[in-house]
Order: structure tokens, then sequence, then C-alpha cells
């Protein structure tokens, strides 16, 4: 098996796009208030072009079968990143490559020179919040910023700061 994270090319767009749909239908995200309906969903090599910002796919025998990116929390002045449109499709858990993923992500945004880093998800993602734990992240009580995704009731937090 041929593994790759790589950077988001733009002929990966429609690709991921199919990826993270169909994640989101496994587990009930067909809906408002979620990262299905967003713009950037169709468009994320676009979306991830600006400066502190980046979105990876991962790739098995050149095949698109997940990806994650990092990028600043909307709706805030503070120096937090965001955690966005981490999946991988279920045939394709269990070999970790998200825990491959996420250790990209948490580096490029310490690169970059992020306080820490913020996350949504869903209440029935139960593999994906025990991975986000097993790298530091901590459950919040209330949201952050204006992600827009009012779907999402669980809300984790990273500090990227030494001895926080």
């Amino acid at each position: 098996m041929d593994v790759r994270i790589r950077l988001i090319r733009p002929a990966d767009n429609a690709q991921i796009c199919r990826v993270i749909r169909s994640v989101l239908e496994e587990y009930g995200g067909k809906k408002e208030g979620t990262a299905y309906y967003d713009y950037d969903t169709e468009h994320l090599f676009e979306a991830y072009q600006g400066e502190r910002e980046v979105y990876f796919v991962v790739e098995v025998d050149g095949k698109v079968v997940g990806g994650g990116g990092v990028k600043h929390l909307a709706g805030t002045d503070e120096n937090i990143a965001e955690f966005q449109k981490f999946y991988i499709l279920p045939e394709y858990r269990g070999l970790g490559l998200g825990k491959r993923l996420i250790s990209r992500c948490i580096g490029f945004a310490h690169k970059a020179g992020y306080d820490s880093i913020y996350l949504e998800t869903f209440e029935n993602m139960h593999a994906a919040q025990g991975l986000y734990r097993k790298y530091g992240f901590r459950y919040l009580n209330h949201p952050l910023g204006g992600t827009g995704h009012t779907s999402c009731p669980v809300w984790m937090l990273l500090s990227l700061k030494d001895g926080k």
C-alpha cells in the first residue's frame, strides 16, 4: 500500500468533497450547520491558499481517501487555529492514517505560530474524539469563534503553548 500525505491540488477538489460528504452522511451530518453544505467543501484547494493555512489530503495507491486542514478560527481575533474537514473513509480507518494526518496538522499549526487548535465534531464520532484526546485536545463547554457549524455540539481545544 502506497500512502502519501500531501498538500491539496486543484484536481483533488471533487475527490475530497466526495470523501467529506460520504463520511458526514455516515454520521448523520447531511444537514445545515455542518461542513456538508459549506461552500469551501467543493472548493478546498482555493479555500486554503492564505497565509498560515493548509489542507492535506491522504492518498492511498493514488486515490484520495481522506484529508484535514488548518486555518485561523473564523470570528475571533485570538491566535487560534481551527482543525477543519478532517475525515477518512471508513475502509481506511484503523491503519494509522488519522494519526499521521493529525500529526502533520498539529505540526503545521505549531510552525505557523498558533497558540492553540480548536475543533468541532459530532457526539457520535467517538473514535475521532478518542484520537483527538490522545493528542491532548480537551473538551470545552461552549463553542469558540464563528464557524457557522451550529449542528456540531462537541467542541475541543489543544494548547500549543509549552506547559499548558
